[in-house]
């Protein structure tokens, strides 16, 4: 029988359970078990799709076309478990599918009540997000306990632990142990409290994670151990990591959490987690390196999880190619409102990631222009590639009026609305969403990478490359190096002239992982170290 194990956090937010839950279902895969890998959000909204990035970051997007909680990339980042559109669940999504079950009658006439109704709807959530009858499956559950809108899933996974018995469940509570500085001291009260307020809805945590910048004392430990009512070699450090987030499973395995894992919910004795390949992994990233500086220019740049995917995939691709990757975040309004010289001097690689909005796009033409004309190595992303094509009809078809229709009537819409949104008028999850296949120019720079001539990729966009353009961009020079094989849209530019500069109109970030860099962010990487090394070779004959 699957093994269920749900994970809450307490005191305060963006506490790292994403992470956390993340390494835990790594320690069951390095063990030989397979997982499957879920969160439950108890904000209203149906998916993040149509929320701000400063209030919610970056959406991910799974191969199935779902938007998704950013999470969801730690758990692919950390897991092979196959992440769906039912890997995440809102409020608004439960409360849809109640709503539209008393429409239909399905009650037959009876009262709709948060319980039994909406707590029953979350358990058969649970229970879709493990219809692959993994070995184990973890539950993130979103927000911190205490907050009014999370009691429903509290209630239910209270609820879930009796259905499925206690020795098929586990619950662990990420916290915080603040540290006061002017008393030089670890604070264990607001961990209490949290787990107070857990015990009061009937659940008491099995593991307590407490997330930490300074060493857990024993006497903390024996005070979290007895107020929490939790076994004292269940009170686990997770402090802070000194080189890179990949470190987190390995020292929940060195406080013992793997053991506790295996004892706790049952599983046979002497089953031990292989982190060979992950420890050579870590050695590699605390090698001195070769630095290169990427610019990325956003529109969101002040925000870390705006382009979380983003960041990861630049790390695992340095670590592919022997590089430490120094980031120089730069705002797409200032580049639109500066001189390009003046913000991008001196960077080894320029990436442009998707967005939406006139805001700040013509700093995303200008990076381009900048990329294209000094050979300097670019990947445009979405929005990125959609700016390459306008800066490259501007700069080289002498096309002044180029531009998108997604600012309303264009001259010249190299960039245009794709057919299937004519007429769409709702926002959320109408937008080309998941994975499309892709079939690649033989010889090409995106080819090479990828050693293929066919992938699948996923999208979120409404916005395409026009191919009433596309004969003369590319007798001008811009390649169609990768198109969608039945509806001929445009997945992939590049230009072969050039050292590295390649747009593509999918989302590449999300499928790159730690051991398996994505390909393009791997090359792109590698054309940064060498337009690097080529910098520093003539400085240094210069002299």
């Amino acid at each position: 029988m699957t093994k269920f194990i749900f994970i809450t956090g307490g005191v305060v937010s963006s506490l790292g359970k994403g992470l956390t839950s993340g390494a835990v279902g790594m320690i069951f895969e390095r063990m030989g078990l397979t997982v499957s890998m879920q969160k439950l959000d108890p904000y209203i909204n149906v998916d993040p799709g149509t929320m701000s990035p400063f209030q919610h970051g970056e959406v991910y997007v799974t191969d199935d076309g779902s938007e998704a909680d950013l999470d969801l990339g730690h758990y692919e980042r950390f897991t092979h478990a196959a992440i769906t559109r039912n890997s995440n669940f809102t409020t608004g999504k439960i409360y849809s599918e109640v709503i539209a079950k008393e429409r239909r009658g399905d009650y037959l006439g009876r009262t709709v009540q948060v319980i039994p109704h909406i707590t029953d709807e979350i358990k058969r959530a649970i229970r879709l997000g493990a219809t692959s009858e993994p070995d184990v499956a973890i539950t993130e559950i979103g927000g911190t306990v205490g907050d009014i809108e999370s009691l429903p899933f509290l209630e239910a996974i209270r609820q879930f632990s009796l259905d499925v018995g206690r020795r098929n469940c586990l619950f662990i509570h990420l916290t915080l142990l603040p540290y006061l500085r002017t008393s030089g001291e670890l604070k264990t009260k607001p961990s209490q409290q949290s787990v107070g307020k857990l015990r009061e809805i009937g659940i008491t945590p099995d593991v307590l994670v407490c997330r930490t910048e300074k060493p857990m004392t024993d006497e903390m430990r024996d005070k979290l151990s007895l107020f929490c009512n939790v076994e004292r070699r269940a009170v686990i450090e997770e402090r802070d990591v000194d080189y890179s987030i990949y470190e987190v499973p390995i020292n929940l395995v060195a406080e013992g959490l793997d053991s506790l894992l295996v004892e706790f919910l049952g599983l046979p004795e002497g089953t031990k987690a292989d982190f060979d390949s992950w420890l050579r992994l870590l050695d590699e990233i605390r090698k001195p390196q070769v630095e290169v500086e990427i610019a990325l220019v956003g529109k969101y740049i002040e925000l870390t999880d705006a382009y979380k995917s983003h960041y990861e995939a630049l790390t695992h691709a340095g670590i592919a190619t022997g590089v430490t990757v120094k980031l120089r975040k730069i705002s797409a309004d200032t580049l639109a409102e500066r001189e390009a010289d003046d913000v991008l001097h001196g960077v080894h690689g320029i990436l442009v990631p998707g967005g939406f909005g006139e805001r700040g796009f013509e700093g995303k033409v200008q990076a381009a222009r900048y990329a294209r004309e000094r050979n300097i190595p670019y990947l445009g992303i979405c929005y990125g590639m959609q700016a390459a094509v306008v800066e490259f009809a501007r700069s080289v078809l002498g096309l002044a009026g180029a531009t998108t229709t997604e600012f309303g009537d264009a001259e010249h819409p190299v960039i245009s609305l794709l057919d299937e949104q004519q007429g769409v008028e709702e926002k959320g999850g109408t937008m080309r969403l998941g994975a499309f296949e892709c079939e690649l120019r033989p010889g090409s720079k995106v080819a090479e990478a990828y050693g293929c001539e066919q992938i699948a990729e996923r999208h979120r966009h409404r916005y395409e490359f026009n191919n009433a353009y596309r004969t003369q961009l590319e007798e001008a020079g811009l390649v169609a190096s990768g198109i969608h094989p039945t509806l001929d849209l445009v997945e992939a530019i590049e230009l072969p002239d050039h050292p590295f500069f390649v747009g593509v109109q999918y989302h590449p970030e999300f499928k790159s992982r730690p051991l398996e860099p994505h390909p393009l962010f791997r090359d792109f990487v590698a054309a940064a170290r060498h337009h690097a090394e080529g910098r520093a070779t003539l400085h240094v004959k210069a002299n």
